[in-house]
């Protein structure tokens, strides 16, 4: 009797491999009752050791996606999972966990980050104590996190003795204090000025070459989001597009090559440019042409 064929094999999960996965995120909030769907149908995938800038207008989502990651908002639809952590499921304990060892969180605002009447070095060690950790230990991590961003001069200043970039990079440091598998920035530099908000971004990429820090970034700043090798932009509460860059040449230059993100339903957004040019509005013709797909108007046969 003739054996039956071997089934295929099962395709690999979505994400199976990421650090972060977003699988047709939702979140919904009330807002003088109004309801506000902030995400719709979101998603994303980053890597372990990888540094994204999540880039997009005011009320895109991508502040409310930080939110979901750092455990602060839960999702109210899809999936969401960091370092294994389903986000949509976390019991309070749970929660408690997660924001102290899994992820760590700076904001815009600096005193949001740090104590004003403790030293940088009580700062850093703040959740390190609140984690049980020893005290030898302790005093290690701090000494390392201090001079690895280049605040090591700062250890016994308090936030007022300290300049805003100082400040921000100890915020660094005390959100990277127990190890984080990832560390998210809410526009770490939206409140400095050029010079210092770019040696803030520096300190970033250095805990993610240095110390392995996988990282996300929300950010404004364009020459910001150019530093980095992946740009993740948000529209609409959806990923709508990424910039991709190579390695730097012998000149500094990097290569750069945007593409448009299709979600696991199907969905493009196209380019505000190409939809105007193009008179693209409620309805397109969409057709196969060999190795690419058309998007033509649909009052281009007098539709």
């Amino acid at each position: 009797m003739l054996g039956l064929p071997d089934p295929p094999p099962a395709r690999p999960e979505f994400g199976h491999d990421a650090l972060v996965v977003c699988d047709n995120l939702v979140r919904i909030y009330q807002s003088a009752h109004v309801e506000v769907q902030a995400l719709q149908g979101l998603d994303l995938l980053v890597h372990a050791g990888e540094m994204v800038a999540l880039v997009g207008a005011s009320g895109s989502g991508k502040s409310t996606l930080l939110n979901v990651l750092a455990g602060v908002d839960a999702p109210t639809a899809g999936r969401a999972r960091v370092a294994g952590h389903d986000l949509v499921s976390l019991s309070r304990a749970e929660q408690v966990h997660y924001r102290r060892h899994v992820v760590g969180f700076v904001r815009q605002q600096t005193a949001r980050n740090l104590v004003p009447y403790l030293t940088a070095r009580q700062t850093v060690d703040l959740p390190m104590t609140i984690a049980g950790r020893p005290r030898a230990e302790r005093r290690s991590r701090v000494d390392e996190l201090l001079e690895v961003l280049g605040v090591g001069h700062c250890a016994e200043r308090r936030p007022d003795e300290m300049s805003g970039g100082e400040q921000q990079r100890v915020s660094i440091a005390v959100a990277l204090a127990n190890g984080p598998d990832l560390l998210l920035a809410d526009e770490p530099t939206g409140e400095l000025d050029s010079e210092t908000g770019a040696e803030v971004f520096a300190a970033l990429r250095t805990v993610n070459a240095e110390l392995g820090a996988t990282v996300v970034v929300v950010t404004h700043d364009a020459g910001v989001s150019g530093q980095v090798a992946r740009t993740v932009a948000i529209r609409d509460g959806r990923t709508s597009s990424e910039v991709v860059r190579g390695q730097a040449d012998e000149d500094g230059t990097r290569t750069a090559e945007e593409f448009a993100v299709m979600d696991r339903a199907g969905r493009v957004q196209l380019p505000r440019e190409y939809r105007e040019a193009l008179d693209l509005t409620r309805r397109v013709r969409v057709a196969l042409a060999g190795d690419h797909v058309e998007i033509r108007s649909d009052r281009e046969a007098g539709g």
